[in-house]
């Protein structure tokens, strides 16, 4: 069955079809939840709140729009809410860095390797959580899920230009943030800094 059928049938009323709507978009729902908010227990609950608010508007659903920049325009626009309503637009840089979620892990690394790569991932998710919630969303968005412009407007209600505007200045803001973390960190990471942060899909 076709992810196109799925969604027939889910307007329909079919709970097995959305269900399998949920399997197929509930580890980059979660991903993206996790990435805006930067806490899983907050992230799951967000992401089961997406996928909520998706199965209710469901006769509001265009067929004529990506049905994953649909979902996507749902979870950031929750994930916004939620970061407004805390009154939390940034983490202190004291706080204690977070891990990474295992969906975000690669497999079969040396321990020294997967070492660095939870730090590298830790400060990656820290100086995401210090940028406003509208450029993190169009960040993430960009470089986690490669949404086009187009997309990324679609799913954040933004016009084009607006979108480039706040990607150039997050990732303006990005860099600055990453200079001095690159600068404490070991020589060893030094040198798999720039892989890191492809794999985390910053492109600076």
């Amino acid at each position: 069955m076709t992810e196109q059928d799925l969604i027939t049938r889910a307007r329909a009323g079919d709970e097995t079809a959305f269900t399998g709507l949920v399997e197929t978009y509930q580890t980059a729902i979660y991903n993206l939840c996790y990435r805006m908010l930067g806490e899983a227990n907050e992230a799951e609950d967000a992401a089961q709140e997406a996928f909520l608010r998706a199965y209710s508007q469901l006769n509001r659903y265009d067929p004529a729009r990506s049905f994953k920049t649909w979902l996507f325009s749902i979870a950031s626009h929750y994930c916004i809410d939620c970061l407004r309503k805390r009154r939390l637009t940034w983490l202190s840089i004291d706080d204690e860095a977070l891990p990474p979620h295992p969906n975000l892990r690669e497999p079969a690394l040396g321990p020294e390797e997967s070492a660095m790569r939870r730090e590298q991932s830790a400060v990656m998710q820290k100086v995401l959580s210090q940028l406003p919630p509208d450029d993190r969303s169009v960040l993430v968005l960009r470089y986690w899920y490669d949404l086009s412009y187009e997309e990324i407007g679609e799913a954040t209600g933004a016009t084009v230009s607006a979108v480039k505007s706040r990607l150039h200045r997050a990732r303006g803001v990005m860099a600055d943030m990453l200079k001095p973390e690159a600068a404490r960190a070991p020589q060893s990471a030094k040198r798999t800094a720039r892989p890191a942060l492809a794999a985390e899909g910053v492109r600076r």
